[in-house]
């Protein structure tokens, strides 16, 4: 079974030639307006990714009683995924509004809304057991995931955080990550806050892995990604593809990682499958509309 913990938006996605600098205004013939948050297009993409036969995955979040929130609701609906664990509150739906330049390159906003209300409490003990992966992020309440990992560990859970946006963590609670999934930049700020000096990718990633449970994994876009798990180093290459958006690949990486590994896979398995998801997903507009699916992510390896 797999539990995402995380955000919901409705994304305001604007395209432009370039993006803007500070002070300035760019224009754009037209905006797009989907499904996100960086919660749900993990949920999504593990739904997507996850093996036949699977229980859908549960999403757990809250929206706002607002027409903000019919187009996150009708995606969740039309994915297949469990909302039972969403709530209803009296705050406006998270927001995002995302611009992408013509590389694809992106600038992001979030308004948080209704995710700052998201509680561990909305989580059953009975969904967390040996045979569940919690997936979360930190565009809810950081004190929120933290509770929740700690009871997903008391139940033998497998625990993967990815910590973006970068928020600090102690120590005492990163060690309840069994696997922590993170970019070159936030790796870097983390790095920071633990006064870990490193040179390389691989020297960070195997530093980080030693500050949680099994697993770190750094994603370093085009250039896939690296992972130390158990003293052992793994490093992966994506798909090479001519992005059209890379809004919502690491989305991609981390849900279908957590898909692979639910399912029964071996860590180098399911990276080498989150990363051609994270390629994939690069393909087409949008966060939650660009995950892609099992059959394409096997595509490539057949």
């Amino acid at each position: 079974m797999i539990v995402v913990f995380g955000s919901i938006n409705t994304d305001i996605l604007i395209h432009t030639a370039r993006l803007p600098a500070p002070g300035e205004t760019v224009l754009s013939p037209g905006y797009q307006a989907s499904a996100g948050g960086k919660g749900l297009n993990q949920a999504i993409a593990a739904q997507r990714a996850r093996a036949s036969g699977a229980a859908p995955v549960r999403m757990v979040s809250a929206i706002g009683a607002d027409p903000m929130a019919e187009l996150p609701a009708a995606t969740m609906r039309k994915a297949g995924l469990d909302t039972a664990g969403v709530a209803v509150v009296e705050m406006a739906t998270g927001c995002a509004c995302i611009t992408v330049d013509g590389h694809g390159e992106n600038q992001i906003v979030v308004a948080s809304g209704a995710n700052a209300c998201v509680s561990a409490d909305q989580v059953p003990e009975a969904w967390l057991g040996p045979d569940t992966t919690v997936i979360a992020q930190m565009e809810v309440p950081s004190g929120e995931v933290v509770s929740l990992f700690r009871r997903a560990r008391a139940q033998g859970a497998r625990t993967i955080l990815n910590l973006a946006p970068y928020a600090a963590l102690a120590p005492d609670d990163l060690s309840l990550v069994d696997i922590l999934v993170v970019n070159q930049v936030e790796a870097d700020a983390l790095a920071g806050a633990l006064g870990i000096t490193a040179g390389s990718p691989r020297q960070l990633v195997e530093a980080l892995a030693r500050h949680v449970g099994y697993a770190g994994i750094i994603t370093l876009g085009s250039e896939g990604a690296v992972a130390s798990a158990d003293g052992k180093f793994l490093s992966v290459a994506p798909i090479p593809v001519e992005p059209v958006d890379t809004v919502g690949a690491g989305d991609a990486f981390v849900g279908v990682l957590g898909a692979y590994l639910d399912a029964g896979s071996s860590l180098e398995v399911a990276l080498q499958r989150a990363a051609a998801a994270g390629s994939l997903a690069c393909l087409k507009p949008g966060a939650a509309p660009s995950m892609p699916g099992r059959a394409a992510i096997e595509d490539k390896f057949s």
